[in-house]
């Protein structure tokens, strides 16, 4: 072979190779460029969807049976007999507090600590007519169906975890003094021993608790005398309802 024509074959063969390699070096750096844009994109989507994640927790706080949770109690009384015998419908008091739970109990069970109370009658506008119910002591246990216990299957792996679909609340309440007019006699919501059986439930995933409204009760007391002995019967009478708000 021609020793020219050699040396002009390897010429138009080493132009074709270094061609090939920029070429392909050029395509790579494309597209390194674009899925680096790619991931810069997602990368930012990503971050975006996170910070409006946290953005939509913080701004919903789940509600607990702790003292991190503030509850407005609305409770509306509803044929409520005075010291003098007159009826009282309509009367509406709200509660603010929180669900304190005492630790060490199963199941869990704690009192509520009342912060600020208020009233106003249903029929007005007014937020406060003055009067202020006082809770005296109170008690509440998250329990089983009282009239259908399940005998604690939960302790025998049944369940994932207790299931506590109700809250069984007692508060008893400080006498009321009435306003009077300037002929009436005085007049007085006596102490009462209140008792709700509030529907309870919480979510497993994100531990918010939510109370349903439930009726409110006053356990009459009758007693039967048997031959050598005293039976107590109680009887609840509904004499309101009560709600629960977190705040």
């Amino acid at each position: 072979m021609n020793p020219s024509k050699t040396m002009h074959w390897l010429s138009s063969l080493a132009v074709l190779i270094i061609s090939s390699i920029v070429g392909a070096d050029a395509f790579a750096v494309k597209q390194l460029a674009v899925t680096s844009a790619r991931c810069t994109t997602a990368t930012r989507t990503t971050t975006c969807l996170s910070m409006a994640q946290d953005n939509a927790l913080e701004t919903k706080q789940k509600a607990t049976l702790t003292e991190a949770t503030n509850w407005r109690l609305r409770l509306l009384l509803n044929g409520v007999t005075t010291s003098q015998g007159r009826k009282i419908d309509g009367q509406l008091f709200v509660l603010n507090g929180n669900f304190i739970e005492e630790e060490g109990y199963e199941p869990p069970q704690g009192i509520f600590k009342s912060i600020t109370s208020s009233s106003s009658n249903e029929e007005s506008d007014d937020e406060s007519n003055g009067l202020s119910l006082e809770i005296n002591n109170s008690r509440w246990t998250l329990s089983e169906d009282p009239d259908d216990r399940k005998d604690g299957l939960w302790i025998w792996g049944l369940f994932k975890e207790p299931l506590y679909p109700y809250m069984l609340l007692q508060m008893e309440t400080k006498e009321l003094k009435l306003a009077k007019g300037s002929e009436e006699e005085e007049d007085s919501i006596p102490p009462l021993k209140l008792y709700a059986q509030v529907n309870h439930i919480r979510d497993q995933d994100t531990g918010n608790v939510e109370l349903q409204t439930a009726d409110v009760n006053v356990r009459l007391l009758e007693q039967i005398q048997l031959p050598g002995a005293t039976v107590d019967l109680y009887e609840n009478e509904k004499v309101g309802q009560v709600s629960f708000q977190p705040l």
